[in-house]
C-alpha cells in the first residue's frame, strides 16, 4: 500500500507544481511582465488553462464572485494540501 500511496504523492506534487506555475504566469500577464502574443507564452498558458480547467469549473460553480480576484486557486492548494495529509497519515 506504500508504493500506492508513493505515486499518489508524486501526482498531487505535479498538481501543486503546475498549480504554482499557473499562479505565477498569470501575476506576470496581469502585471504586463510577460505578453500574451508571445507564441511561447500563449502556448504554455493554454496548456496550463486546458490542463487546470476541468479542477477549476466545478468549484467554480460553488464560490461566489469576487470580481477580479479569484480563489479558486487557493482552494485547489487547500484540497491538494488536505489530500497529501490524509494519504501521508492513512496509507503510510
Amino acid at each position: 500500500m506504500g508504493s500506492l500511496a508513493e505515486i499518489l504523492l508524486f501526482i498531487l506534487d505535479i498538481a501543486w507544481f503546475i498549480l504554482i506555475v499557473h499562479i505565477i504566469m498569470s501575476w506576470l500577464i496581469g502585471f504586463e511582465v510577460l505578453s500574451l502574443r508571445q507564441p511561447l507564452v500563449a502556448q504554455i498558458w493554454d496548456a496550463l488553462n486546458r490542463l487546470l480547467e476541468p479542477i477549476f469549473s466545478p468549484i467554480r460553480r460553488y464560490i461566489p464572485s469576487t470580481g477580479a480576484v479569484d480563489f479558486t486557486p487557493l482552494v485547489v492548494f487547500v484540497a491538494i494540501y488536505a489530500l497529501r495529509i490524509i494519504i501521508g497519515n492513512n496509507m503510510m
